[in-house]
């Protein structure tokens, strides 16, 4: 089997064996690195040989007691989210190998699968093609049948309890969009939808789109989350205009299959504000951006939400 790793990207014995098992009866290991980006779990790229071939997953543990303990079903949920985001036509993404519903073997939940080649861009060399790339992607997964897909769409949060009257420069705007999504919800087509789709889990290779990744919330409901859930990433990394062009281009390629309404942008966004004074996603800085604050991360919710107040207006 090889000899065993002896650094901080250790695996332990017994997950070292599920994951050889999983790949191959005869899979020896040669390495494996802790990879960054995701703070909610445990990733790891994991390096096998096969007969001479080198084999390259990666393997997710749920080492979040408290996740685990109020999403029990999270590997099996992740694992048919890559069943199914499979369908998608032209759209990349990994390839289940095994998971581990309950821990038994891994001692926490996990799950293992094919590693994409490429890497997340999060300030690119053209700009246009950037977000032109990552509305196309979304709009394939979108076009997949949502059919009986047994996990369904809800807010993260009581938007009815936020206050950012600690940060926000217009605090009462903040309720006007409170108001407006506690209001009649938007008639929407179901789609299967990532639920966690950003600019950190998509990867690039020769200035495309080669994958979409972190399936652990696919789920059935409204396009316009994902879309809103990149737009409020975009407003953060680069500003409105952004968030602004990704839905232009999205709405070009989805054409008439989607309906655009800011309500699913303000339940996203409101999201994103509630609890603590917004701050930079350690995901950004864990992949290297650089040139964000603290301060300018609310200043910059604050211009998205009066944007999308204008929008409803």
């Amino acid at each position: 089997m090889g000899s065993m790793p002896t650094n901080n990207d250790a695996l332990p014995d017994n997950v070292l064996k599920w994951v050889l098992n999983a790949v191959h009866p005869k899979a020896a290991y040669r390495e494996s690195r802790q990879l960054q980006g995701g703070i909610s779990s445990l990733v790891h790229g994991v390096s096998l040989d096969v007969h001479g071939e080198e084999i390259n997953v990666v393997l997710r543990q749920f080492d979040n007691a408290d996740w685990v303990r109020n999403q029990p079903d999270v590997a099996l949920r992740e694992a048919e989210s890559l069943r199914r985001a499979a369908r998608a036509a032209g759209a990349d993404t990994p390839r289940l190998i095994a998971f581990d519903e309950t821990g038994s073997q891994c001692g926490a939940p996990a799950l293992l699968m094919s590693r994409l080649e490429g890497h997340v861009v999060l300030d690119p060399p053209d700009f246009p093609q950037w977000l032109d790339g990552m509305a196309r992607a979304i709009v394939r997964i979108h076009a997949v049948e949502p059919d009986d897909f047994p996990w369904t769409y809800s807010p993260y949060t009581d938007s009815s309890t936020l206050d950012t009257s600690s940060w926000s420069k217009h605090p009462d705007k903040w309720q006007a969009g409170v108001a407006i999504v506690k209001g009649s919800r938007p008639k929407f087509a179901n789609r299967f939808i990532h639920r966690d789709f950003h600019p950190a889990n998509i990867l690039w290779s020769g200035g495309e789109v080669s994958g979409i990744v972190d399936w652990v919330n696919g789920c059935i409901g409204p396009a316009g989350i994902d879309v809103g859930h990149c737009r409020v990433n975009l407003a953060q990394l680069h500003g409105v205009e952004a968030a602004d062009e990704f839905l232009a281009r999205y709405r070009s390629h989805a054409g008439d299959a989607f309906v655009y309404d800011p309500y699913w942008d303000l339940v996203v966004l409101l999201d994103y504000a509630y609890g603590p004074p917004p701050e930079i996603y350690a995901g950004w800085t864990a992949l290297g951006m650089t040139g964000l604050t603290n301060e300018m991360m609310r200043e910059r919710l604050d211009e998205y939400l009066l944007s999308l107040l204008n929008r409803v207006d």
